[in-house]
């Protein structure tokens, strides 16, 4: 039988090859940690210090203890030797999460090497519950329950080990290890695959919203969003030159469309790991960078982590360990115009490093800011415990990348005296919010269901805490713009953009069969057209209203982005986010608040002109015929495709921008 000992701030259980903690973390929040090795590590990885509002209470005997802090508590349970250290988890004193036994020491901890195990902690199923979060995928499922997720990144997907769940707690997997979370019918159970120990926290509060400060309580909030950025942002693969640049944005100028930034994407260096522009195409990036700013326009510049021998910077790096080394075998962990290897963001030294070519190179030309691609980093194969990182082993420290990637920029910026930053990044970890990170969702295909898929991925985000995100309006890979197809996806796609957190046009476009080739020579040649005059008349005057309507809504964006920084509140929001009473509310996947006070329901399906819509309590006005409806119901909507289908809490202003 295993051993508890009280203290007045903590409980501590040991049995043979076992040790856990549990402890306050701030107020409302529980952490808990446990190890078969012979102490607890301190390692907060991206966690931030707890707060000092804990009110800590402890109780109980040898058999069993409790500790109380806030709206949580827990107890622990000697038990038989074979079944004990069983924690059950209150919330209000209701109980909304037990451990459970499967198999010897409820199947925790299997030896990997050394100090390190493939740790599992198993939970009991609550029938009836919902989960959301654990980051993002291209995948038809925002409520998590009945479900794996792999707990690992690549093009497309990011983990974040955080969920919400349905009976008002939330949950973070504090661990950076590569590993998995089944929140399936039969158990909850997260593992890694290789770590030291379980970490994780568990913590309560009165509503969702409440639930999501505390939150980012422990990992960060985002800053302050950039005024400039709620407009509309056009991108696509790729503007080959400066001419190419400034052409398109004195277009978009004749037409009286007003564009908040225009993308400059991969490829525009002189080799990868140089960071700077090719003069042969880019002469003068100042002089590019003036100009735009006199037409109110924002140049982001796409930075890959990549590099290779043939960079001028890489053995200065690779002989100060600034870059991902392998445990056995060469460099190469990526194949793209030759074996690359990844700059190592964990080590101190690279950050600096690396943000002073950047701002020689970019920001002292005018560039405030950075698109961070390759941000997984995407590693081929993905055998993680053959990276050597500063942080350690790839095996137990992988998922930390994207964290320090963006902290990375977010410091030089900083140093440099930036305040409005806005960093678009292709991976998410929990923190990286707090560096103003603009998640998207990666190389997605260009078809209705990763449109419908985009959603409930924009959704899941926000319930990680990743407030700013967005997707390539029309999608990445393979659209034919020529196509009927495509020319009705862009359309559905870009009113989805308008109620997205950030609203940008971007895709690899095949060629028309008139594009004229303007730089034969160049090694990554430039995809079809992607401007909003691209897809036809017809998409162009739908297309000019909807960014025109994005504008309009600017002053709206930038009120719920203010509130996102003061309360990790996010703009796009699930139903139940502000409707927790109201049981539909949690099982809609397809339709979401954009504020408090604007509902929005995408279409995305091929050739679809109408849907249904729940109405939740309060009067609405449907924004295309002003018409009020009560709600508490469903109603049955229809869009041609000009239109959408959107509805404003009655008394709101914003009523006025429709």
């Amino acid at each position: 039988m295993g051993k508890i000992t009280i203290y007045k701030d903590k409980l501590v259980f040991q049995r043979k090859d076992e040790l856990t903690v549990i402890e306050g973390y701030g107020r409302n929040c529980l952490r808990c940690r446990s190890t078969k090795n012979g102490k607890i590590l301190d390692e907060n990885w991206t966690l931030l210090p707890a707060s000092d509002d804990a009110e800590v209470e402890t109780s109980g005997d040898e058999k069993a203890a409790y500790i109380k802090n806030g709206m949580m508590s827990a107890k622990i349970e000697a038990g038989e030797p074979w079944y004990g250290g069983l924690i059950t988890y209150y919330r209000d004193g209701k109980d909304i999460l037990r451990t459970k036994y499967e198999g010897e020491y409820t199947g925790r901890n299997v030896h990997v090497e050394g100090d390190h195990y493939q740790i599992k902690v198993i939970f009991e199923a609550n029938e009836g519950e919902h989960f959301y979060g654990l980051g993002q995928e291209q995948e038809d499922q925002f409520d998590r329950k009945g479900s794996t997720v792999n707990l690992l990144h690549y093009n497309t997907k990011s983990a974040v080990p955080v969920v919400y769940s349905s009976l008002g707690y939330g949950f973070m997997w504090n661990n950076p290890a590569p590993g998995r979370c089944e929140t399936t019918n039969n158990h909850t159970m997260w593992v890694a695959d290789s770590a030291y120990q379980a970490d994780y926290l568990v913590y309560a509060d009165k509503t969702p919203a409440a639930v999501l400060k505390k939150y980012c309580d422990l990992t960060g909030y985002a800053p302050q969003f950039p005024k400039w950025a709620a407009g509309f942002w056009q991108s696509k693969l790729r503007y080959e030159s400066q001419d190419e640049v400034l052409e398109v944005c004195r277009e978009y100028k004749k037409r009286g469309i007003d564009i908040a930034a225009i993308v400059i994407d991969y490829f525009h260096w002189t080799e990868q790991g140089e960071w700077k522009f090719d003069p042969k195409y880019w002469p003068d990036p100042k002089a590019m960078c003036d100009e735009l700013k006199e037409m109110g326009i924002e140049p982001v510049v796409s930075v890959w982590p990549t590099t290779n021998p043939k960079s001028e910077n890489y053995f200065e790096m690779s002989e100060a360990n600034m870059l991902i080394r392998t445990e056995n075998g060469q460099y190469g962990t990526f194949d793209f115009y030759g074996q690359q290897t990844f700059i190592d963001p964990t080590n101190p030294a690279t950050g600096p490093y690396v943000w002073k070519i950047l701002k020689k190179n970019y920001y002292d030309y005018g560039i405030r800011n950075f698109w961070l691609d390759e941000a997984e980093p995407e590693v081929h194969p993905q055998q993680f415990n053959n990276l050597k990182f500063f942080a350690g082993n790839g095996a137990q420290t992988a998922m930390l990348y994207p964290y320090y990637y963006s902290k990375m920029v977010y410091d030089g910026l900083k140093e440099s005296g930036e305040d409005d930053i806005i960093i678009l990044t292709r991976a998410a970890y929990p923190g990286t919010q707090k560096f103003g990170s603009l998640v998207w969702n990666g190389d997605i295909v260009s078809t209705f269901d990763a449109l419908r898929m985009s959603v409930k991925t924009g959704l899941s985000m926000a319930m990680c805490g990743i407030p700013w995100w967005n997707s390539d309006i029309g999608g990445f890979l393979f659209a034919d713009i020529e196509s009927d197809y495509f020319k009705e996806l862009v359309v559905r796609w870009a009113q989805f953009g308008v109620f997205s957190p950030v609203m940008r046009l971007h895709g690899s476009r095949k060629r028309q069969s008139t594009y004229v080739e303007r730089h034969p020579g160049i090694i990554e040649k430039s995809g079809g057209d992607n401007e909003i005059w691209s897809f036809g008349e017809e998409d162009y005057v739908i297309l000019k209203d909807l960014v025109e309507l994005r504008n309009r809504l600017k002053p709206y964006i930038c009120k719920y982005m203010d509130i996102t920084t003061e309360t990790g509140a996010p703009i796009m929001r699930p139903m139940f986010f502000d409707y927790y009473d109201d049981e539909i509310c949690y099982t809609l996947e397809d339709q979401y608040m954009f504020g408090e006070d604007i509902l929005f329901a995408p279409i995305t399906g091929q050739g679809q002109t109408k849907r249904k819509v729940y109405l939740p309590k309060g009067q609405w006005i449907d924004t295309r015929t002003k018409e009020e409806i009560s709600g508490e119901k469903w109603i049955e909507c229809q869009a041609a495709i000009d239109e959408f289908i959107a509805f404003v809490k009655k008394g709101s202003d914003i009523i006025n921008a429709f």
